[in-house]
């Protein structure tokens, strides 16, 4: 039985996107996509291209899925400090109302460069028959995941009945789970559609909105200096 609805991509721009934990100014970059943004990759790209008449049933069939990420076999994380604009808390503002809307500052960024493809794996077991068809004709359409400007190429999707090694997968518990131990985000099982959009004024609750999986991410730390870590997922 073919399982897994694969889609493969190849990156041509660097990688970053930072924990939803992390402070902005700790920019630390996670080594894959999460689930909540591939997931939010798809909503946003089906919005695009007018392919779903109903973002509320797509949010609810995406809540649903289980998506496990296929990580390239090498990342080369690098980190650098930039210039930032920064804004001004509301009870700065509200102490010295002549302040500039944002201020100058600095923050940590790290960035990401792959070697291989990146794959997106859907369980059908998960995924409506709606769902499947729509990710299918939506895949093509998406060009970045995490930051804007980590674009990525779409290469093709096919079906297949079991996933390797190379797949992130959630510990549930196993300390034996070989790898990088990541907290990545995902759907929460009661995520609406006014909750991911911006242009609304629903907050994001934990847990209903966002939830958080402990990963277990198949690559190891293979060389190391000054500015750089370099994983791999086995001897180059």
């Amino acid at each position: 039985m073919k399982r897994w609805l694969v889609f493969q991509y190849a990156p041509i721009a660097l990688f970053s996107l930072k924990s939803s934990r992390a402070t902005s100014t700790a920019g630390k970059t996670l080594l894959t996509p999460t689930p909540y943004a591939v997931k939010m990759a798809f909503l946003d790209a089906a919005l695009r291209h007018g392919l779903t008449q109903d973002p509320e049933a797509l949010v609810r069939w995406l809540a649903g899925a289980v998506l496990r990420i296929g990580v390239p076999r090498h990342a080369c994380v690098t980190g650098t400090i930039q210039t930032i604009r920064q804004e001004i808390r509301d009870g700065e503002r509200r102490r010295n109302r002549a302040l500039p809307p944002y201020r100058a500052s600095i923050a940590m960024r790290e960035f990401v460069h792959y070697r291989g493809t990146i794959r997106l794996a859907f369980d059908l077991e998960t995924c409506s028959p709606e769902l499947g068809a729509l990710l299918l004709q939506t895949a093509p359409a998406i060009n970045y995941l995490g930051k804007r400007g980590s674009f990525i190429q779409y290469l093709g999707g096919a079906t297949q009945g079991a996933l390797d090694a190379s797949f992130t997968r959630p510990i549930d518990g196993d300390d034996s789970a070989p790898g990088q131990r990541s907290t990545l985000d995902d759907f929460g099982v009661k995520v609406s559609f006014a909750a991911l959009n911006s242009y609304t004024a629903t907050p994001v609750r934990a847990d209903t909105d966002r939830r958080f999986v402990e990963t277990a991410i198949p690559l190891r730390v293979y060389n190391s200096g000054p500015g750089f870590v370099h994983y791999a997922a086995s001897e180059p």
